[in-house]
């Protein structure tokens, strides 16, 4: 990733002074791109033109609204979905009215977001939660369109996931999928865990622990996360040790 103020404050050092004025601008810089949260080219532009930047959750919902309107038209369910994404993140009246202005930014399609999903790209988390909200609202009528499943897989790879995972990760979400396969069983706990049938029980058992410690509720603890993102974070760790049971009774463990 290239840090705008970073790049920009190495340049003119350089030009200054050489190789030690370019570490001393691009120390500078970086310090500046940190401040302003300046994370790509795009999002320079922005701050230059006197845009506000988007929030997370306004960038989630600018995603959901592009997505809605990716096949022609927003129906019903669409609109649902939406509420449904808003009371999941326990939004109050002024959240859910930028996260309506965002939907509808998003409609128009004139939003670039690339530069929102790099930033998005540095917190795995919120990258996960982003792209399951999407992955939601793509299957909210019932099926997933080319353009949808397009713009799922472009997103996906700008938060740094590969095309093999966002397609599992989305497959979850299909309406037939989700019926035939139900909750709870083998597969499904396989998957929780990014494990496969051949994976060695030592090496399930490491996945199991690595992803415990990266998604346990206590990280947040001081963190300032929002009680939602607790919530979401416990629900996490509960799923991931239902799967590890789950895959310990399925092989006799």
């Amino acid at each position: 990733m290239l840090w705008p103020s970073t790049v920009i404050g190495a340049g003119a050092g350089f030009a200054i002074a050489s190789i030690p004025g370019a570490l001393l601008g691009a120390l500078l810089g970086q310090a500046m791109d940190r401040r302003l949260q300046l994370h790509s080219w795009a999002h320079l532009r922005e701050r230059l033109g006197g845009r506000p930047v988007l929030r997370d959750d306004e960038v989630l919902f600018v995603l959901l609204g592009r997505l809605a309107k990716s096949d022609g038209r927003i129906v019903e369910a669409h609109i649902q979905q939406a509420r449904q994404e808003m009371q999941r993140l326990e939004m109050k009246d002024l959240a859910r009215q930028r996260a309506i202005a965002a939907f509808n930014l998003g409609k128009a399609g004139r939003e670039k977001v690339d530069g929102h999903l790099q930033r998005l790209k540095l917190q795995p988390h919120a990258a996960e939660g982003v792209l399951r909200a999407c992955c939601r609202m793509a299957w909210a009528d019932g099926r997933a369109g080319r353009d949808e499943r397009e713009l799922l897989l472009h997103w996906g790879r700008q938060l740094g996931w590969s095309a093999a995972k966002v397609q599992a990760l989305a497959g979850d979400y299909e309406p037939r999928k989700a019926a035939l396969e139900g909750p709870g069983t083998y597969a499904e706990a396989l998957r929780l865990l990014g494990v496969s049938t051949d994976t060695g029980s030592g090496e399930v058992k490491q996945a199991y622990r690595r992803l415990i410690s990266r998604n346990h509720p206590d990280k947040l603890q001081g963190s300032g996360a929002s009680p939602a993102r607790v919530r979401e974070a416990t629900e996490r760790t509960r799923e991931l040790h239902q799967a590890y049971a789950i895959i310990r009774k399925h092989r006799d463990l």
